[in-house]
């Protein structure tokens, strides 16, 4: 008998046409394939979505959150048409409206704001990636109340990280996949770019690099890591000092390099009584000073031929002036840093402490390596080759979201700097448009004008007391009261405060609150339940509290109900976006480059972009910057500006294809064709960095010198990596009673203990936490990044709902199995969950995945969904303010320096609550919103093609 194998299509035909652009299931930006098939009515329908190989950010590699964006596009979930509140608020009651009847009731709520009090519009964004357009809107409605979501985010990363080194992680930098021998991650979770740090792992684990882990949870990369360090949250900074401590002691830090190309050696004013006390001492130019070993003479930093003392000291009169390496050396050699004094708060061993450093310092000078590689220095000096140190570091929310997140982000830099890592081959590389000086970003602006724009940029980055954004009375400038003396440095606003503040008229009330993706009334806030009253609150008059709410989303999120007016966006495979140099490109460290996203597929609904929206109203308003003298629009819509506006000459959003004839780099005038160029090139434009440009690019002239051509820099911008940050330094002084701005009294001690220049690091505010000993966490999955992700018909399955996972001894503390129900506790809420054991988790840690839970009746879940009955969230736990004092005060749940969200703080209590069959839901349980669109089908189908 003769078996004859099946004939089998291989390669099967799985689309009619092959349309390129920019995935945005999360930060990756990855480039995409999406295929097309042509239905029975001629229209083109995806097919398909797969990894685009010429791509420079993912080169092919594509997750199960992209593959599964075909899914959002043909989700029941989608908003139809814009929407008008007929009910009360929260009732989930609309009606539907024509896109000219929403202008016209949103331009008729803004324009009087703005004849009046731009102030009186707080207009907020969520994970938008296009915020330097939407600050651009918000600039010329001359509002000062604009932020995005980084304030309860990633503030504290980016914001240390610009004062420290001009970069930081995610979108700023990345490390040496390519040369480096160990890798460190601290306190990273799986949603945000997992395509890039995938890849890298797999590229340096190949190659037999190792990878330590330090997180509480182990899951995800950590999983993966050669080494994991069960942390206890909180504790990761004083972790980082314990190896400088180490580092130090030992001598195994990059002399050379501190002295080179850091303020180490810059002289620091030690003068008890004196107001400059703690500042540099500089020329008549106001450069820095340092002595220079050759001549032993003082000398500004960055003077041809110059080689920095780093033991140096001067005296000028009678004030002593030593070097900041010197105040390093007395502070961290002290042995309140060691690793036996820091071991037990850590939850880490001294002898693993030791041993990591050890660890560090071998692979960092033992196994350094040289480039073969000539470069010039800014100060004239040739170098004939690159020096390597092989250690590669990465840090996200986990070391970020805590009240000493700012300075525990400022002292993971340092390390790296220390160990002479940061852009050397092997280490840490910044990705263009950075490095950059912390002068070379603005300051933040608040000078509210009537019926005028705003004078100058909301968001930046302040250099002392006089930068802070506060009215003549010293009273807060803005709604969320960043760059106040309650958080000085907040260079992202406050996100998590401006509805709070808001309800309470604190500073002053608002008329219009104005927000875009932005899930305040449920996952993106603390205190879900106080929000929801906030934004159902009314006045003895019967008015609500916030008098007007207009938000723009693409889906019925559980922030819909909450809204007087909706305009209804697009998904991202409907609509135009620009990922801009301008704003947060998707640059690799060889190569500056941008990306855009264009309409693949036409919308089956009444929708628009919400960035053609925004220049829909701006020129109805006739905003200045949008509009010509006579009044006349600039921009028709998104695509129009993105193609045409220059935020100063030659240089625009997209850096790509400028000029007449596209033929242009960075600089140019305006390419009517760009966009189709773009698409053509497959939705994606790189400009590689020279060779000889790659490494040391604070430094390295060749680097500065193309950064200008490519309009990143107006003139050369070589500058010192800060270990000692002196405007902190600045606002310490104003708390000791120097200076015309003061703080008020209540503020003064906290500024003085917070705001050291030197990383510090201190115990959160935990009081009124007795009997609270717990620490609780949430971390998004790799399967989402957007709260979106989780009604995603395919995502689903791998995250119908979450447990608490506890670790093995609390679950044996408590007589707690898997599917158990426990009550979980703080000084804020209580909720009722399901549990399952964990034993990769630290032994005094519960955690959850953030965001999988859902409100009944939102996200077109059916009302049984799991999501929405096992579902569940931390946030309930969590408050905006902290626990009373008994001091009269309220203090924010933020870090004192920058204002960042300190969810990771929160402290818990367990009890056991029932068996498996003892409940049903999770708890709390909230009533059932309606929503606009309705349930969606129990099963989702739909035939592609004809």
């Amino acid at each position: 008998m003769t078996f004859q194998q099946p004939r089998v299509e291989t390669s099967p035909k799985v689309s009619d046409e092959i349309r390129q652009t920019t995935c945005y299931m999360c930060a990756c930006r990855c480039g995409i394939n999406v295929h097309m098939k042509t239905n029975e009515d001629g229209k083109k329908e995806v097919a398909y979505i797969e990894g685009n190989r010429d791509h420079p950010v993912n080169k092919g590699v594509l997750c199960a959150k992209g593959s599964a964006g075909i899914m959002q596009v043909n989700a029941p979930s989608r908003l139809k048409a814009p929407l008008k509140r007929v009910g009360p608020r929260g009732s989930g009651e609309f009606e539907e409206i024509s896109w000219d009847e929403a202008l016209e009731i949103a331009a008729g709520w803004l324009e009087p704001i703005r004849q009046d009090d731009p102030s009186k519009l707080a207009f907020f964004t969520g994970r938008d990636q296009s915020q330097s357009f939407t600050g651009f809107w918000a600039q010329n409605f001359g509002t000062c109340n604009y932020a995005a979501h980084g304030g309860f985010c990633s503030v504290n990363m980016a914001t240390a990280g610009i004062y420290t080194m001009g970069g930081a992680f995610w979108e700023f930098g990345q490390p040496d996949w390519d040369h480096t021998k160990l890798f460190m991650l601290f306190g990273v979770a799986e949603d945000h770019d997992s395509n890039p740090i995938k890849m890298g792992l797999g590229k340096i684990k190949a190659r037999g690099a190792r990878v330590i882990g330090v997180n509480p949870i182990r899951s995800g990369y950590n999983a993966i890591a050669d080494d994991w360090v069960g942390i206890t949250p909180g504790t990761d900074g004083l972790f980082i000092l314990a190896l400088v401590h180490e580092l130090m002691k030992a001598g195994k830090i990059d002399l050379d390099y501190l002295s080179r190309y850091t303020n180490a050696p810059v002289l620091v004013n030690q003068d008890p009584n004196s107001p400059d006390k703690g500042l540099f001492l500089r020329d008549d130019h106001g450069t820095p000073l340092v002595i220079n070993r050759k001549s032993g003479k003082l000398a500004p930093f960055d003077m041809h031929g110059v080689r920095p003392d780093l033991g140096g000291s001067f005296k000028m009169g009678d004030v002593t002036h030593v070097s900041v390496f010197q105040l390093m050396a007395q502070r961290y050699l002290k042995d309140k840093y060691a690793p036996e004094a820091v071991a037990e708060r850590c939850g880490i061993p001294a002898k693993r402490i030791r041993a990591i450093a050890a660890e560090l310092a071998r692979v960092a000078f033992d196994e350094a390596f040289e480039l073969d590689q000539e470069w010039t220095d800014f100060r004239g000096e040739k170098h004939d080759k690159m020096i390597g140190r092989p250690v590669a570091m990465h840090a996200m929310r986990g070391v970020s979201a805590h009240a000493n997140g700012f300075q525990t982000c400022r002292a993971l830099h340092v390390l790296q700097i220390l160990l002479g890592t940061v852009e050397a081959p092997g280490g840490f590389r910044f990705k263009p448009r950075y490095p950059k000086p912390v002068e070379a970003h603005p300051a933040p602006h608040c000078r509210v004008t009537p019926n005028k724009p705003l004078d100058g940029p909301h968001l930046g980055f302040v250099h002392g007391p006089e930068h802070l954004a506060l009215k003549s009375d010293g009273s807060p400038a803005r709604i969320d009261k960043a760059f106040t003396w309650e958080n000085p440095m907040s260079s992202h606003g406050l996100m998590h405060m401006v509805i709070s503040n808001a309800h309470a008229g604190d500073p002053y009330k608002i008329d219009t609150l104005f927000m875009y993706m932005a899930n305040m009334s449920w996952n993106s806030s603390m205190n879900t339940g106080g929000v929801i009253e906030m934004l159902t609150d009314k006045d003895a008059d019967g008015d609500y509290k916030i008098p007007r709410i207009i938000y723009s989303d693409a889906y019925s999120s559980e922030m819909v109900a909450y809204a007087d007016l909706i305009l209804p966006d697009t998904t991202y495979l409907e609509r135009y976006d620009c990922i801009s140099m301008l704003d947060r490109p998707i640059c690799e460290a060889d190569g500056a480059a941008d990306a855009i996203r264009w309409p693949v597929i036409e919308p089956d609904r009444d929708v628009r972009g919400f960035q053609t929206v925004l220049v829909q109203l701006a020129n109805k308003m006739k905003l200045p910057g949008f509009t010509h003298e006579d009044g006349s629009a600039k921009w028709q819509d998104y695509a129009d500006y993105i193609i045409n506006h220059e935020r100063k000459p030659g240089i625009g959003p997209l850096a790509g294809f400028r000029g007449p004839d596209g033929d242009k780099s960075g600089r140019g005038a305006p390419n009517p064709q760009q966009l189709d160029k773009y698409i053509k090139n497959g939705g994606f434009f790189v400009e590689h960095i020279p060779t000889e440009a790659s490494y040391f690019k604070p430094w390295n002239m060749a680097y500065q010198d193309w950064a200008v051509g490519m309009g990143l820099y107006d003139s050369p911008q070589p500058y010192l990596f800060q270990l000692y940050v002196e405007p902190m330094r600045k606002f310490q002084l104003a708390a000791e009673g120097h200076g015309e701005r003061q703080p008020p009294e209540h503020l003064r001690q906290r500024i003085k203990d917070t705001m050291d220049p030197l990383p510090i690091w201190y115990q959160t505010d935990q009081q009124g936490n007795e009997g609270f000993t717990v620490n609780a966490l949430t971390q998004r999955p790799m399967a989402m990044y957007h709260s979106w992700g989780s009604q995603n018909a395919w995502l689903r399955q791998l995250h119908g709902h979450n447990p608490l996972y506890m670790p093995t001894k609390l679950m044996r503390q408590h007589d707690l199995a898997d599917g158990d129900w426990a009550r979980i506790s703080s000084p804020h809420g209580e909720i009722t969950v399901p549990v399952m054991e964990m034993a990769a988790l630290n032994d005094n840690t519960v955690w959850t995945w953030n965001a999988i839970g859902k409100r009944k009746g939102t996200w077109g879940l059916q009302e049984d969904a799991p999501e929405a009955t096992k579902g569940f969230l931390l946030n309930h736990l969590i408050h905006e303010l902290m626990p009373a004092k008994g001091d009269g005060l309220r203090w924010a749940n933020s870090d004192p320096i920058t204002g960042q969200a300190a969810w990771f703080d929160l402290k818990v209590k367990i009890e056991k609550a029932g068996a498996p069959q003892d409940f049903t839901e999770s708890q709390p349980t909230l009533a059932s919103i309606k929503s606009p669109v309705g349930t969606g089908p129990k099963n989702l189908a739909w035939k592609v093609g004809k």
